[in-house]
């Protein structure tokens, strides 16, 4: 028997007669199933995909070869002239991840726990630049955010992750000099496909978990999907829960071979603690004591998206797509923080608290006209498009107090009564972008030429409730962006490439410390890299030098705020960042398949406070590695059934702050896996398989120091799962 199967997704077209303002997409999916050899070696069938907008991954286990990400249109890697690499479904059921942090954390650039524990918010960098706002998108459309809001990514709602590293706002419009990573969302698919799975864990951690999908009945080419679960959990840390409820339908309408429509939507309720973090002492060391008061510490947020992909090819030259999404998310929290011993009883720990209750909406439009044609011997695929955004932030914030915290007994109780909300922002935002790009083939060489052309407006209003005076601040941006490479393609699989991009990006949110609206996120970059494809082999590999400069970049810094200090964004004045990236993903035919990755950043702040210019963004490791495998034994020998996975993530020095005055230590953070499949005992138990996922595996917790202030590594988790496929 086969140790899995993949899903391949067919490209399907549709187009809505009748209407002026919408037309709809969808991309339908087939199953293929791996085929075993002779010797009892499993062989993966390559994912096939034609057309399609939303990111769609072509792959064989682990290996990645095509998306839509690089181009909005499905292009092979290997043509791409700008890194790109994938997370694959194969990795994703191997690694179970629980969070988008675990999903990234073997891709190359990227830098996950920069800010310790903490279950709140998915926060990483890439090539040094914090992607959490402007750098993560879903199904290729912007998923923006701002302050607290940040939308919440559930792994098990996905089917793979797309990674663009680099300014890429040529086709994307906002977004930032890290890259965007591309969340792909389950689709419908064409073959029955019915799972159910119960898991366990550390910190009393219950989920149960569904994910059902395939025709809705023998004659209508009508397709569904239909994933959840629902988790109860503590953590880690005291009055931090991680409880979650996620349900994700899908449909997919597929006419005839010309049109296709695949709609998709999600609700999700999670809750958590408003603040995880531990407390700094006054020498600016981490404790074990934590800052927040588990009396106080409540942040529940709903979330819920709604839209469509449509594709109708008009003839053999013309195809027409549309993709819509509106989204939102509210978010309402209380928090604490203890920040300095009481003056009176040194065992007394002052702590200021506060209330938010953020609300954030945004509609995201993407409307595209693709061309293929021949110029003599040059094949041209031009892509041309408008897209819009829109996007309302309404925050309600209110600080006060909390009662101290006993040092003996920090786990205390510190009933605290409600806190008024004392200002509130409104802000609107919207973005009209027009692009073009052509991808110019002539023999073994593409050109890749794109430009684009934004427009943005935001307004904000920033109100005190108290006195109900109101300051309004409007402001208009625009900017052109682009992108232009060379690849060449060699008969055995080498393509070396260059390119060099820009970014421009608007940013969602009003700076507390200033009181006024962030500026533009703006970045531009110049790379040269080399992938290959090795013949015969499935296995990619691909290396990257890369420049980046942007200027007014979004950090996180705990900033001395009249109402105390508070871990807030700011902007700062230019960064520079230059590194090396090396990737390698395999899957064999004898049952091993990996991931390899190895990482050298500098970036330094090159315009900014007099005492940090010149020194290194805090928490960026200028070497980063890792190193994911998973092996299944031959089902014909000894073990039958039986598999390993077994990783390692290294970090290298990096610095504790922006004046580079204090060092986080080197670490390396061990996972590991093991999996069983009960067919190996008898048939009639096909479809029944145990698992059981480590991550931080030897629970390794050393500090952390981001911007001066300093948490705690993640400890260790493990979680055994129980799934049944029929």
């Amino acid at each position: 028997m086969p140790r899995l199967r993949c899903v391949t997704r067919s490209t399907v077209r549709l187009a809505l007669a009748g209407t002026s303002l919408f037309a709809l997409s969808l991309t339908a999916f087939a199953q293929d199933a791996a085929t075993t050899t002779a010797d009892g070696a499993t062989t993966l069938e390559t994912l096939t995909v034609t057309g399609g907008s939303g990111g769609v991954i072509t792959a064989d286990g682990y290996v990645g070869t095509s998306s839509a990400t690089g181009a909005k249109i499905d292009t092979p890697f290997l043509q791409t002239p700008q890194s790109i690499s994938s997370i694959t479904e194969q990795q994703l059921k191997d690694r179970n991840p629980q969070t988008l942090l675990d999903t990234v954390a073997y891709t190359p650039g990227a830098r996950v726990g920069g800010y310790g524990f903490d279950p709140r918010f998915d926060s990483f960098t890439v090539r040094g630049f914090d992607v959490t706002y402007n750098g993560v998108f879903r199904d290729n459309l912007r998923q923006p955010g701002a302050s607290s809001s940040v939308f919440k990514t559930e792994p098990y709602g996905l089917e793979g992750v797309s990674i663009l590293r680099g300014p890429s706002s040529a086709l994307y419009g906002a977004s930032g000099a890290g890259g965007l990573f591309n969340l792909i969302t389950k689709r419908p698919t064409e073959e029955p496909l019915r799972e159910l799975q119960l898991q366990y864990g550390s910190d009393n951690r219950y989920q149960g978990q569904f994910d059902f999908s395939g025709p809705i009945n023998d004659t209508d080419p009508l397709y569904y999907r239909m994933t959840g679960l629902l988790r109860s959990a503590d953590t880690e840390q005291v009055g931090v829960p991680d409880d979650r409820a996620y349900i994700a339908p899908a449909f997919t309408w597929k006419p005839d071979e010309d049109t296709k429509l695949t709609i998709l939507g999600e609700y999700s309720r999670s809750k958590t603690g408003g603040t995880a973090a531990y407390y700094n002492d006054p020498t600016g060391k981490v404790t074990d004591i934590f800052a927040g008061n588990p009396d106080f510490n409540d942040s529940v947020q709903t979330q819920a998206r709604l839209g469509y992909e449509f594709e109708h090819r008009l003839n053999d030259v013309f195809t027409f797509r549309q993709n819509v999404r509106v989204s939102t998310l509210n978010t309402d929290a209380d928090w604490a923080f203890a920040y300095a011993p009481n003056e009176i009883d040194p065992t007394l720990l002052d702590s200021s608290a506060g209330s938010f209750d953020e609300r954030l909406t945004s509609i995201v439009i993407d409307n595209q006209m693709e061309a293929k044609f021949d110029t003599g011997p040059i094949e041209h695929t031009l892509l041309a498009g408008i897209d819009y955004s829109k996007l309302r932030f309404r925050s309600l914030n209110g600080d006060g107090a909390t009662p101290p915290l006993d040092i003996s007994n920090p786990t205390k109780g510190r009933p605290t009564d409600p806190i008024a909300f004392t200002s509130r922002v409104d802000q609107d935002q919207w973005q009209l972008g027009t692009y073009l790009q052509d991808q110019i083939r002539y023999d073994a060489w593409t050109l890749t030429a794109g430009a684009r052309y934004d427009w943005v407006s935001t307004d904000t209003d920033t109100i005190d409730l108290t006195t109900k005076a109101t300051n309004t601040v409007s402001q208009k941006d625009k900017e052109f962006s682009g992108r232009i490479g060379l690849t060449y393609e060699t008969d055995f699989g080498l393509a070396p490439y260059i390119s060099y991009s820009t970014a421009f990006s608007p940013n969602a949110g009003l700076n507390r410390e200033t009181n006024q609206p962030f500026k533009p996120t703006e970045s531009k970059q110049q790379e040269i890299g080399v992938k290959y494809l090795l013949p015969n082999s499935n296995t990619m590999i691909t290396a990257a030098l890369f420049n980046i400069d942007q200027e007014n970049s979004l950090y996180y810094e705990v900033v001395n705020l009249p109402t105390g200090p508070a871990n807030i964004q700011v902007q700062r004045g230019k960064v520079r960042s230059r590194g090396f990236e090396l990737e390698a993903n395999t899957s064999l035919d004898n049952g091993i398949s990996l991931v390899a990755a190895y990482t050298y950043t500098d970036i330094k702040i090159t315009e900014g406070p007099a005492d940090t210019v010149g020194n290194s963004v805090s928490s960026i490791p200028r070497h980063m590695a890792s190193l994911w495998a998973d092996y299944t034994l031959p089902e014909d020998g000894f073990g039958a059934g039986l598999g390993f996975g077994a990783g390692a993530r290294f970090l290298g020095e990096s610095y504790g702050n922006d004046q580079n005055t204090t060092r986080n230590s080197a670490r390396v953070l061990f996972d590991a896996s093991a999996h069983y499949d009960f067919a190996a005992i008898d048939k009639k138990y096909e479809g029944l398989r145990l698992q059981v996922n480590a991550t931080n595996l030897f629970d390794k917790r050393e500090d952390v120091c981001s911007a001066g202030f300093c948490y705690r590594d993640q400890g260790r988790a493990v979680i055994g799962s129980l799934k049944y496929s029929w």
